[in-house]
């Protein structure tokens, strides 16, 4: 058990996760070709999920399939885009724990806080890849109250050097070939935090997690995601105050429709040569 404090966000996860659990295992394999029947014994890495039960006080609120690390981070990121949160300081500090068949993250929130958490409970099962786990009518779906700030703008230079950069530093990515990656690149396209996770939601509430315990400025940079850019991936970028949103994939017309809503910028299909804007284009400065 060890509870945490804030630490600055880091470009990749070089430390062993702080659950003791690896994220990733070997296990043996046999690559058999098409055609001529010819087999090659080998291993190969596989990344790990797992549940991970999130607790407030002594009440379970979610059971969250991840890859066990950066939960610190994730405990952040995930509360501040479930709306338990409004910020940092209204978490004291995370613990996690080895639980039944799983993890346990147990979330010290300060003491008016989870007394208005508690009365707005929400369950969600252990998915990856759901926004809306849990939630009993349609006007409940998730919307943030934040607007984008005004003024923020990156070149496409920028953009650029991102992506290239980010390449490189998806180091359980490269291992696997099974997770997604969220990052934060500043102005100018240097990229300062990645996070890697099974789910695409789980990895861009760790990456908003490890900002928001390093006290980083929305207005001071962007969000790039490898993954399917869907509606609650716009949600949790509004969340956290960013103006932009660069996702390697296509966006869904919910998608683009929250970005508006919300003033983010939206660019999208993000590859080394062409990002296409969907919304706001004007913060993306095009020479």
């Amino acid at each position: 058990m060890r509870k945490t404090s804030p630490s600055p966000a880091s470009p990749r996860a070089s430390m062993p996760p702080s659950s003791g659990v690896a994220t990733s295992m070997p296990v043996p394999t046999r690559t058999v070709a098409y055609g001529r029947g010819e087999a090659q014994d080998g291993t190969r890495a596989l990344a790990v999920e797992m549940p991970v039960n999130v607790v407030y006080g002594d009440v379970p609120y979610a059971v969250m399939m991840t890859t066990p690390a950066d939960l610190e981070d994730f405990a952040y990121g995930f509360s501040l885009t479930e709306g338990v949160v409004a910020g940092a300081a209204e978490i004291r500090g995370a613990v996690v724990e080895a639980g039944e068949g799983g993890l346990r993250l147990v979330v010290d929130l300060a003491p008016g806080r989870l007394r208005e958490h508690l009365a707005r409970k929400r369950a969600l099962s252990g998915r990856t890849g759901c926004g809306v786990c849990g939630i009993d009518d349609l006007k409940d779906i998730p919307r943030a109250e934040r607007r984008a700030a005004d003024g923020v703008t990156v070149s496409l230079a920028a953009v650029e050097r991102a992506l290239q950069a980010l390449d490189g530093l998806q180091v359980l990515g490269r291992e696997t070939r099974a997770v997604h990656a969220a990052a934060w690149a500043d102005r100018d396209g240097a990229v300062l935090a990645v996070r890697e996770d099974v789910g695409r939601h789980n990895a861009l509430d760790k990456l908003i997690g490890a900002l928001m315990r390093a006290g980083t400025a929305p207005e001071s940079g962007f969000l790039v995601i490898t993954s399917r850019c869907s509606f609650e991936m716009v949600e949790k970028a509004a969340s956290f105050g960013a103006a932009i949103l660069v996702a390697i994939s296509a966006p869904t017309a919910l998608a683009v429709d929250r970005a508006a809503l919300h003033g983010l910028t939206l660019a999208a299909i993000a590859r080394h040569d062409t990002v296409t804007l969907f919304t706001a284009p004007e913060r993306l400065i095009v020479p």
